[in-house]
């Protein structure tokens, strides 16, 4: 509960007791604390809007950005699907052009299209970014990540997610590394490995692949049936010094495991295991359940003993299915 979690000491701004009680009974629930958070600001930004308060809109957006509470998913919450809130965007948009000039203007302006594809309007996303283009407000391929988030995963739409990264170069705002991976997991999820094989020559140019650049194409080996490339591909993962993602530990296993390869699946997590306490919790964890669930009970007594032996948490969850198999024979 809340009020029962444990109160941080802070001496050098310790004050009387009568005046923090004071500050306490008197202080309006919408007033600005003394060390604000973004998660405060966030809810004031939505009260303002949603009592369409734009002056106060103005007044809260400007200020966080002073205060280092930056922007965050939450911000312009009270934008949803509904006609109602759809018409004040031509008014919140206007108050967002008279922030000052820069990261605060720039990050609303990101905010709002983050909000808009987090409810699936491409073409308002889109209409904000034209008018960032057009008026010269900070437009980068940051301002276009939300947008090919929502089109490369989850409205599977590639062809419009290759429009956009066409309007990216044309508004001046190249594709980065971010947006070339957004479409690289959408074609290797598809398994369109000529298209993805195209955008890996555009990344060639100047760009230096990551973890999510190699997530994608271990996940079109193993879509592919191709475990010994995946293999490849992780091997040379560990000779870049590219941490492994836990999506990756995920793919790989489960291709071993719908190919009936249960010792490999084991010997795979304890090979790629000692890095990260984390990672080995999940990807040992993860593999246990899918054991018992496949009812490969010994393959499974021998991932949990391991957990224990390396002196990772086993959650509840995994301590229910591990009494399931207590008395099995295997």
């Amino acid at each position: 509960m809340f009020l029962l979690r444990k109160i941080s000491h802070k001496p050098r701004n310790s004050q009387p007791i009568l005046t923090v009680a004071a500050r306490l009974f008197t202080s309006p629930v919408n007033s600005i604390p003394d060390e604000p958070t973004s998660a405060h600001y966030d809810l004031l930004v939505n009260a303002a809007g949603e009592s369409r308060d734009f002056d106060n809109l103005h007044h809260l957006l400007t200020k966080r950005v002073k205060d280092h509470c930056f922007n965050t998913v939450n911000t312009f919450k009270f934008i949803t699907n509904s006609e109602g809130s759809l018409s004040l965007l031509p008014k919140l948009s206007q108050t967002l052009a008279r922030l000052p000039k820069g990261f605060t203007r720039k990050s609303a302006y990101d905010a709002l299209i983050s909000r808009l594809c987090k409810l699936g309007r491409v073409e308002e996303a889109l209409r904000v970014v034209e008018l960032m283009a057009r008026e010269d407000y900070g437009l980068n391929a940051c301002s276009f990540h939300a947008i090919l988030n929502l089109l490369t995963k989850k409205q599977r739409n590639m062809a419009e997610a290759r429009r956009v990264v066409e309007l990216m170069r044309k508004s001046g705002a190249p594709p980065d590394l971010t947006s070339y991976n957004y479409l690289l997991m959408g074609y290797c999820f598809s398994g369109d490995l000529a298209q993805a094989a195209g955008i890996l020559s555009a990344m060639e140019e100047g760009l230096r692949v990551d973890a999510r650049t190699y997530d994608a194409l271990v996940l079109a080996a193993c879509n592919a049936g191709k475990l010994d490339g995946a293999m490849v591909l992780l091997r040379r993962m560990a000779d870049d010094g590219v941490p492994v993602l836990l999506s990756t530990h995920v793919y790989v296993v489960n291709s071993l495991l719908s190919r009936g390869f249960y010792e490999q699946a084991v010997k795979f997590v304890r090979g790629f295991s000692g890095k990260d306490t984390w990672l080995d919790t999940e990807a040992f964890g993860r593999l246990a359940v899918k054991l018992i669930k496949l009812e490969r009970f010994g393959e499974a007594k021998e991932v949990l003993d391991e957990m224990r032996k390396r002196g990772l948490v086993i959650v509840d969850q995994l301590k229910d299915y591990e009494s399931k198999i207590t008395n099995k024979k295997y």
